[in-house]
């Protein structure tokens, strides 16, 4: 079974963290996307001190899925710099480690159609 992973992410607001997890699970690049409530976030940026609210996504998908996530977080997504992170999942549920990873299988017959 491929590697499932899990990637974080944050937008700007709900709506946009919506359309990105539409395209995700679309794209099949993603076999599950929660929308966590919103957060305050602090970071430096160009020199500079900033916050901002953001809402962050948990996405599970699969390291042959990454590299389709990352071109369709960062097709969707109004940051310049998106923040993109992937961890490796050690353990988990067997039955649901297997959804995933058939979620994110895409097959010929679906890249044929898109």
């Amino acid at each position: 079974m491929d590697e499932i992973i899990l990637v974080i992410t944050n937008l700007p607001d709900r709506n946009s963290a919506e359309r990105v997890a539409h395209a995700l699970i679309d794209s099949h690049a993603a076999a599950c996307v929660n929308i966590m409530a919103e957060c305050a976030s602090f970071y430096r940026w160009q020199g500079k001190m900033e916050s901002a609210s953001e809402v962050p996504l948990l996405i599970k998908t699969t390291r042959n899925a990454y590299a389709r996530l990352e071109t369709v977080i960062c097709a969707h997504h109004p940051y310049e710099l998106p923040e993109i992170i992937a961890v490796s999942v050690n353990a988990g549920l067997p039955a649901y480690l297997q959804w995933v990873a058939q979620e994110t299988q895409i097959s010929e017959i679906q890249t044929l159609q898109k």
